[in-house]
């Protein structure tokens, strides 16, 4: 069977009147504010304390917007007669967010925890050279990051933390054996 002609046009006509007839759903942004969803990416956050400057996410990034700078540091030794040791610390930490594609790569390498993704999205800047931010303000940042949602109370428990937990039980059972055996 041929469709009938202007058929198309006649059902296009349609969802435009419709369209019309309902009342827009405008968030008048700089008022109001959006209601942004868990977890949004907005900007990276820097939480400076777990930042050894090991510089994976500077190498794994693909824009190359990310700035470390560093230098080593002697720590005197623990013990007495131990040796002296070095660590790096962190001198400049920045990224570029007029480069940054929002991957979210730096984050995934990261091994020890220091960068997260905040829901802040207000950073317009009138000059594209302000858009890089120190570590200043990506600490800044970090405070706006939610914490992670909540594990699954259904979910099958980690085997770290089941062979912790069963390693803590056998430990206090070796230790309540011998305090039955001294009672009796």
């Amino acid at each position: 069977m041929s469709p009938i002609p202007g058929s198309g046009l006649a059902k296009g006509l349609a969802v435009t009147l419709r369209t019309m007839t309902k009342k827009t759903v405008t968030e008048q942004y700089p008022d109001v504010l959006p209601e942004l969803p868990p977890r949004t990416r907005g900007v990276i956050g820097l939480f400076e304390e777990n930042c050894t400057v090991c510089m994976l996410c500077a190498r794994e990034c693909p824009d190359w917007c990310i700035y470390i700078d560093s230098h080593k540091e002697t720590v005197p030794p623990a013990a007495p007669g131990g040796r002296e040791r070095s660590r790096n610390v962190l001198d400049r930490f920045a990224i570029d967010f007029s480069l940054c594609m929002y991957c979210g790569i730096c984050i995934e390498v990261c091994p020890f925890d220091a960068l997260f993704w905040s829901p802040e999205f207000e950073y317009a800047e009138t000059d594209i050279r302000e858009l890089t931010h120190e570590r200043d303000k990506l600490r800044e940042w970090m405070w706006t990051v939610p914490a992670p949602p909540a594990l699954d109370a259904s979910a099958e428990e980690p085997k770290e933390i089941a062979a912790a937990r069963k390693t803590a039980e056998k430990l206090a059972a070796a230790q309540a054996e011998p305090q039955q055996g001294g009672e009796s």
